[in-house]
């Protein structure tokens, strides 16, 4: 048998990739930033071609320090980030200009034209997401509408669509295979997550050709072999999964039931909600999980569209921190805020509110207030947005969480996850491998290729790194959730549609 398991972790900011053995250990990791390109408020792109050759350089260093070549592969499992939009020739490979990344509002205003005409429960009922600039579907309807012609060579099959995990199978197939997973598919507002299908009444609403779209596959299975000519040999791709949903089987959440945050970017909240897929009375989505076998495994979601992007914000923007890493020690030095409440809505804010008007405020500024308030408050607000999605998603599925699972990149902030614990009231458990994300891809792959047995395996890998206990008392956080509920408030709608 092959002997280790590649992931690729394509994300919004950088590409990963991580080697694997069978004991789940990394044996070797690589990433590299790539650039975000804002051409204008609330605009984000990338460049696909930059992703591609970021995602293709990791891959080889991360193999190269591992000390195992391609051949030593058993497989290959991609995990991406979600609903950001590639549009690209079937002949050339070559992409139509950038990607729409997930958190751009450039479609906005489509989403806003299907609300007035009464058409969002349509989507919400195939698609159990909310009308949303977010997802991919107004994104490649936004494409289509801005490039003359492109529609009628779609509707021909000259054009492709694909999220990250289809336009990175595509290159390292060499145009071979055009195929997506249940989990991705179940993001663009397009796929019907009932009858597992794409839907051609939502095609047809926001006239996008089937044509252009992939073939969706189980998350575990095979997808394609990569060329020779990346790795030295051909190695089987038999996992894919969309970032949030590899880390929530990363972190083993196999029932009902359980549940896990992942802090990057944004910060996204799983539940596990089992064969039947449950709809959100309170602005959450329903998603597909995954689907191995046949069988799909169905999830509510909750998204922060900015987590760690506010510290990114503190670091590049104002300049306050020299990395990410200093943002514990800077809070640290205040025992709190100093009654500033930051609420980093840079690009609107997702669920529960969903509102793509709501702008970034800074509530309590006074004469006294220092970096390390401002530090502080950006560190509680990924706890308090998190803390919402925990009382909507414990609402929906009338299961009060007992624990939450925590991982990606900011989940190392024991001040965060202290923060984390005290605002939700429950305890908070971090595992001993953070690489949740990229793990979750693993296990995927190696599920579909035979290198590990089954999931039980998998759970039985799972172990606890530190459990963060609350501290407040219940009158207490309440107060302190009343504070943060009145920002909000004053945040929406701020800036008026165009």
């Amino acid at each position: 048998m092959s002997r280790i398991i590649l992931a690729l972790d394509q994300g919004t900011t950088s590409s990963r990739a991580l080697v694997f053995d069978q004991q789940s250990r990394p044996l070797g990791t690589a990433q590299e930033e790539f650039e975000q390109i804002l051409p204008a408020p609330g605009i984000v792109e990338h460049d696909p071609q930059a992703i591609w050759e970021s995602q293709l350089r990791v891959a080889r260093r991360a193999l190269d320090q591992s000390g195992f070549r391609g051949p030593d592969v058993a497989a290959i499992g991609i995990t991406n980030q979600r609903e950001t939009t590639i549009l690209w020739e079937r002949d050339s490979g070559r992409p139509i200009g950038n990607a729409i990344v997930w958190q751009s509002r450039i479609s906005a205003p489509i989403c806003d034209r299907l609300k007035a005409q009464g058409l969002e429960p349509i989507f919400q009922e195939k698609t159990g997401l909310v009308v949303d600039a977010y997802f991919s579907g107004t994104k490649i309807k936004h494409l289509l509408d801005s490039h003359a012609g492109l529609r009628e060579r779609a509707g021909r099959g000259e054009i492709l669509f694909g999220t990250v995990d289809s336009f990175l199978i595509w290159r390292l197939t060499n145009g071979a295979r055009h195929v997506t997973d249940y989990s991705n598919a179940s993001r663009t507002l397009l796929y019907n997550i009932h009858t597992l299908d794409w839907d051609d009444e939502l095609l047809e609403l926001l006239d996008i050709p089937r044509a252009m779209l992939p073939e969706v596959r189980d998350s575990s299975g095979e997808f394609g072999h990569t060329a020779e000519e990346w790795f030295g040999h051909r190695v089987p791709i038999t996992g894919v999964a969309g970032d949030q949903q590899a880390a929530t089987f990363g972190q083993a959440c196999f029932e009902p039931g359980a549940a896990k945050n992942t802090y990057g970017t944004g910060c996204f909240l799983l539940l596990n909600t089992g064969s039947e897929p449950i709809r959100s009375q309170h602005k959450l989505l329903t998603t597909i999980g995954w689907g191995i076998g046949g069988r799909i495994t169905y999830c509510l979601e909750g998204s922060v569209f900015v987590a760690g992007a506010v510290v990114q914000w503190l670091r590049d923007g104002l300049g306050l921190i020299r990395s990410a890493a200093e943002i514990e020690a800077l809070a640290a030095a205040v025992p709190d805020s100093g009654g500033v409440v930051l609420v980093p809505a840079f690009t609107g804010l997702g669920a529960p509110h969903w509102d793509p008007y709501a702008q970034g405020t800074i509530f309590g500024i006074t004469r006294g207030t220092t970096a390390a308030h401002l530090a502080r408050a950006a560190l509680e607000s990924m706890a308090w947005q998190t803390a919402d999605l925990l009382q909507a998603m414990s609402a929906d599925s009338g299961v009060p969480l007992q624990v939450l699972k925590v991982d990606g990149g900011a989940a190392v902030n024991n001040l965060l996850m202290q923060m984390q614990a005290d605002v939700t009231g429950i305890p908070v458990c971090r595992p001993r491998t953070a690489e949740t994300t990229a793990l979750g891809a693993a296990y995927l792959a190696g599920l579909g290729a035979g290198y590990w047995p089954d999931q039980a395996q998998v759970a039985r890998d799972w172990t606890l790194d530190r459990e963060f206990q609350p501290t407040w008392t219940t009158p207490h956080r309440q107060r302190e959730h009343q504070r943060w509920q009145q920002a909000i408030q004053r945040t929406l709608g701020w800036k008026s549609p165009d």
